[in-house]
């Protein structure tokens, strides 16, 4: 376990908080950052439409939201929220299991904490090439993330 690594679920979902911290030690070594303190934080849609509404101004939820504390890009600080029922929306949408589309936001959200964007069209490319190919790497190896999921 990282101990400057945090995760927290709300009661709804079970997940094994230990995977979350070998991915992110997984992906701390794959792209050579370091932490300085990490909160990855599973919330309901609820929750995550208000933090996106007081903070960014957007009328909505979402499935993922991240705040870089530092503005580094090669030390973390930050905070990443994870709608975890909009996450299972999209699992069901693109037709992919549950603990893969968590493991994917997991890796959008340090990818933004590593100074990746997704506002225009070519930084979404980027992105998403990036992302794609640490899910393809990480995914079998946390496939079975979640044990009980209660909507």
């Amino acid at each position: 376990m990282l101990r400057n690594v945090n995760v927290h679920t709300d009661r709804k979902i079970k997940l094994l908080k230990s995977d979350i911290h070998t991915l992110i030690k997984s992906l701390r070594e794959e792209l050579n950052f370091s932490i300085t303190s990490l909160d990855i934080n599973f919330v309901d849609s609820s929750y995550i439409h208000q933090l996106n509404k007081e903070y960014l101004a957007h009328d909505y939820s979402t499935d993922i939201i991240t705040f870089n504390y530092s503005g580094e890009n090669d030390n973390l600080d930050g905070e990443i929220f994870i709608s975890h029922e909009d996450a299972k929306r999209n699992s069901e949408k693109y037709v992919v299991t549950f603990s893969n589309e968590l493991i994917r936001l997991v890796i959008h959200g340090v990818l933004h904490l590593l100074g990746y964007n997704d506002k225009t069209a070519k930084e979404k490319r980027i992105m998403k090439k990036m992302e794609n190919m640490l899910v393809i790497k990480f995914s079998k190896s946390f496939n079975n993330l979640v044990h009980n999921y209660d909507r």
